[in-house]
């Protein structure tokens, strides 16, 4: 049988208050538990939110530059730079039989050289 403790030491996440209970308790109710997870799940929402804003705004950025019915292109970084393509959000990468990586936003593929030359590719859906 667990020994049911007070101390003030323990003291509930989301208002404070000393605990009663065992003494793996974090919550003082059922209440402040759930008050705890929304704001979690509200914070981790906003995060993703603007992180997907940001990959949507890539994505949007290589199709206007390599247009609908292109397979690849190679630009000038500075064209992807005017245009605020951010350089720091992917949704994965891969590295080719020829150990070249190449950065991926969606279904577009990108792959910058020692020249400042990128190559989009359009990847199979």
């Amino acid at each position: 049988m667990k020994s049911i403790k007070s101390s003030s030491s323990r003291l509930c996440r989301m208002c404070k208050s000393p605990l009663v209970g065992r003494a793996d308790k974090i919550f003082c109710s059922i209440g402040c538990k759930n008050e705890y997870h929304v704001k979690l799940r509200s914070a981790t929402a906003q995060a993703v939110q603007e992180i997907d804003k940001i990959l949507h705004r890539n994505r949007s950025i290589l199709l206007e530059v390599m247009g609908k019915n292109s397979k690849q292109k190679k630009v000038a970084r500075k064209v992807l730079d005017r245009k605020k393509f951010n350089f720091n959000y992917l949704t994965g990468y891969y590295i080719n039989s020829h150990k070249k990586m190449y950065h991926l936003v969606y279904d577009f593929a990108w792959m910058e050289f020692s020249d400042g030359e990128i190559l989009i590719v359009r990847r199979k859906g």
